[in-house]
C-alpha cells in the first residue's frame, strides 16, 4: 500500500519510524529487536536509510596508501524485504543520486518493484566526508529532482532504453526531503521552497521533514508550501533529544535551531537522567501539538534508541 493511500485512509494521526541499517557485520535480529516493543503502535510504513559509500585510504606494505571505497552500512533493500515479510507493514527505502548512475538507479528500482515495494523516499545524500560538496556519480543525478523525474518517467512505463517495447510502469509513490530551516546549501529560504516545489512538480507525492524542535517552524513551514501551490502531505520528521552534547552537534551537522526554553533547560539538568528526561518531555509536547493540529504522520528518527521512543509513544498515545 502507498504512504499517500495510508495517509488518505487515517483518520488519526499515523505514526512511522526511520531505522539505520546495521554496521556491516550486524544482523537483522538487532533491527527486530529495535522494532519489537515498538510495533504495538502500529505503524503503517517503516523507513530504511541509505548510505552512500566512504572512500578510505589504507597504508600498505610498501608505505603508499591505497584508496578503496567501502559501504560501511548495506542491506537498505534486504532490511526492507524482511520488515515487509516479518511485520506485515509497508516499507520506505530511502534512494540517494550519490554512489549511482542512472542505469544502477533503474536497476535498483526495477528490483525494488519485483519484490513489491512501492514506496521510495528519493533524496539527493550528502557529501562523502572527504568532499566539501555533493560531488555526483559520473552518469548519476546531481539533484533529487532528477531522481523523482526519473522514477516518474518509470511510472509512465519510460525506462532509459527507448526501445523497449510494451516496458511495464513502475507504481512507486514518491516522497522528499523538505527543510522547515532550509537546506544549508540553499541561498535563502525562498529559493529552497522553489527547490521542494519543483520535486513535487516533477511527481513527488508527498514530503518528510527535517528534524525541528519549534513546531511554529513546521507550522509556518506547512503554510508556505500551501502559498507557492505544494498541496502534498507534509510529514514533520521527529527526533528526541537525549544528551547534552547533541545542542552543539545537532546545529553544527543538520544546520538547525533549538529554541531558548529547551536549551535552557537541557542546560540546567544535572544528571544524565536528568537531561534525557528534558529530552523526552519535548518531545512529547512536539508529538501532542503536532497530533492535536492535524499533522498526518509523526515521523519518528529511531537512532535505534527503543526506550526513548517508546516512553514517548506511551504518553502521546
Amino acid at each position: 500500500m502507498k504512504v499517500c493511500d495510508h495517509i488518505n485512509e487515517a483518520k488519526d494521526t499515523l505514526i512511522s519510524y526511520e531505522v539505520l541499517p546495521p554496521l556491516k557485520g550486524g544482523r537483522m535480529k538487532d533491527i527486530f529487536n529495535m522494532l519489537d516493543p515498538l510495533m504495538e503502535f502500529k505503524p503503517p510504513f517503516i523507513d530504511v536509510t541509505y548510505h552512500r559509500q566512504e572512500i578510505v585510504f589504507n597504508q600498505r606494505e610498501s608505505g603508499y596508501y591505497e584508496k578503496v571505497s567501502i559501504r560501511k552500512r548495506p542491506g537498505t533493500v534486504g532490511i526492507c524485504a524482511s520488515i515487509m515479510h516479518k511485520y506485515g507493514v509497508d516499507a520506505v527505502p530511502h534512494l540517494i543520486c550519490g554512489g549511482f548512475t542512472k542505469e544502477e538507479t533503474e536497476d535498483a528500482l526495477i528490483d525494488l518493484a519485483f519484490l513489491g515495494i512501492n514506496n521510495v523516499l528519493a533524496l539527493r545524500g550528502d557529501a562523502r566526508k572527504a568532499e566539501d560538496r555533493f560531488l555526483p556519480e559520473k552518469g548519476g543525478h546531481k539533484y533529487a529532482v532528477d531522481l523523482v523525474q526519473q522514477m516518474e518517467k518509470m511510472n509512465r512505463g519510460e525506462y532509459l532504453d527507448p526501445n523497449l517495447a510494451n516496458a511495464a510502469p513502475t507504481e512507486f509513490c514518491i516522497g522528499v526531503a523538505g527543510y522547515p530551516e532550509k537546506h544549508f546549501e540553499a541561498p535563502n529560504f525562498d529559493t529552497d521552497l522553489m527547490y521542494l516545489k519543483e520535486k513535487v512538480d516533477a511527481g513527488a507525492d508527498y514530503i518528510v521533514t527535517q528534524m525541528f524542535f519549534d513546531n511554529n517552524k513546521y507550522f509556518e513551514f506547512v503554510d508556505k508550501c500551501r502559498a507557492v501551490g505544494i498541496n502534498v502531505p507534509i510529514i514533520p520528521g521527529i527526533k528526541p533529544v537525549t544528551r547534552k552534547s547533541q545542542l552543539s552537534g545537532i546545529p553544527r551537522k543538520f544546520f538547525i535551531n533549538f529554541p531558548p526554553d529547551f536549551v535552557k533547560a537541557m542546560s540546567t539538568a544535572k544528571t544524565r537522567e536528568d537531561i534525557k528526561q528534558v529530552g523526552i518531555e519535548w518531545c512529547i509536547a512536539q508529538s501532542k501539538e503536532l497530533k492535536e493540529r492535524g499533522a498526518p504522520v509523526l515521523h519518528y528518527y529511531t537512532m535505534g534508541d527503543t526506550d526513548t521512543i517508546l516512553k514517548i509513544l506511551k504518553d502521546v498515545y
